[in-house]
């Protein structure tokens, strides 16, 4: 059976227009009871990956979180919520991003994203054990509410990417230095999320955002929310509405082959996939590789000269150091100059550590850090 992605026009976040998108959605895919039942707690998992107010398009919409909420609640499971926001704490976070006045108002609780536990997954390709925040492990059943992005390592970041904040504080960066190319990490995000499935996946794309995201990119209206119980046949079809080859994100290729799910054979139910794709949706669309560290004279060579590398924009950098806090390696990648940090000198890449992880373009706040594509990477993509 082919599988089932609910395509839903939403024009704007008007609560009215929302509701009514997010009750369509649930019925095209046989009513909310097949996600939540009498008693059991229910995560809501939001994208929070960094405190940003909701019109930025960094976060899930809080009108989305709450239109979710509200179709939920009749069922009488109990309603948890939470995320392990890339930077800063989950409840400073979800504050700054209006879901945590929603939530307050609706008795949605915040579950535990700061402590964990390991879990052992014998059945993992490339992961066999993990450490999952309390909030996701404690929980019957998962309903992620992912947000229609961009993104420097995957291309794009949507209902696969999403699952990656059940994994409590810089955990996360642990992975990044581990899986140090753009391959690997794709991989882990699929034992990740066959290890811990949520059961429904809602894609947030009423306004996206392309370009340099998943954080510093511009807002770009789709006018749509998507819902299927397969994220790589979600993720699948909204790269189809970016434009983008599904065959050139990660998680689509692995997640079909190892089970998660299908991207070949999608049913697409409720709207038509042609009236939402956008033809020059700013996204990574070159075939150039997009591999890490790796090692010896081939991986140097094509580091320095065909890899995409985070470039620092002096003329934009606070000089605030998140950069140089979330560079998961050791030594750092881009650190102070010699260590000087109160000389007022913005800091420095060394791309010989840089893993090409680009955390520090993912989590920089002043829109200072880009992706850059060396000389010969251009050549070989035209």
């Amino acid at each position: 059976m082919p599988a089932r992605v609910a395509l839903v026009p939403c024009p704007s976040y008007d609560p009215k227009i929302v509701a009514a998108a997010v009750a369509e959605g649930f019925s095209l895919l046989g009513g909310v009871e097949q996600f939540a039942a009498l008693g059991e707690t229910i995560l809501l998992k939001p994208n929070f990956l960094s405190g940003a107010a909701p019109d930025a398009c960094v976060t899930t919409h809080p009108e989305v979180f709450r239109a979710v909420t509200e179709h939920l609640r009749p069922v009488g499971a109990h309603l948890t919520y939470g995320d392990s926001p890339g930077f800063g704490r989950p409840e400073g976070v979800a504050r700054k991003a209006g879901v945590a006045e929603v939530a307050e108002e609706l008795g949605v609780t915040l579950a535990d994203f700061i402590a964990g536990r390991e879990v052992s997954y014998p059945d993992g390709f490339l992961i066999k054990k993990w450490f999952f925040a309390h909030g996701a492990l404690d929980a019957d059943g998962i309903i992620s509410l992912s947000k229609m992005k961009t993104h420097g390592l995957t291309r794009m970041t949507g209902a696969v990417k999403n699952m990656f904040g059940c994994i409590p504080g810089m955990r996360k960066g642990e992975f990044h230095a581990r899986m140090n190319d753009a391959e690997r990490f794709s991989q882990m995000l699929v034992d990740l999320n066959r290890a811990l499935p949520a059961r429904l996946h809602v894609m947030d794309g009423v306004v996206a955002m392309e370009g340099n995201g998943p954080r510093n990119g511009d807002p770009r209206a789709m006018g749509v929310l998507l819902f299927s119980t397969d994220p790589v046949a979600l993720d699948a079809t909204v790269c189809r509405l970016m434009n983008l080859d599904p065959l050139l994100v990660g998680t689509c290729e692995f997640g079909q082959r190892h089970g998660l799910g299908a991207w070949e054979h999608v049913e697409v139910v409720g709207g038509k996939i042609g009236d939402f794709i956008a033809e020059d949706y700013v996204v990574n669309r070159r075939t150039a590789s997009t591999t890490g560290s790796g090692s010896g004279r081939v991986s140097r060579f094509m580091r320095r000269w065909i890899v995409p590398k985070p470039v620092i924009l002096t003329d934009r950098c606070s000089r605030c150091g998140t950069c140089v806090k979330v560079c998961p390696v050791e030594p750092k990648a881009v650190d102070w100059p010699s260590g000087e940090e109160s000389k007022g000198h913005p800091p420095v890449h060394d791309y010989n550590l840089c893993i090409r992880c680009y955390c520090c373009q993912e989590m920089c706040p002043d829109r200072a850090i880009e992706v850059e594509v060396p000389p010969l990477g251009r050549l070989i993509h035209r």
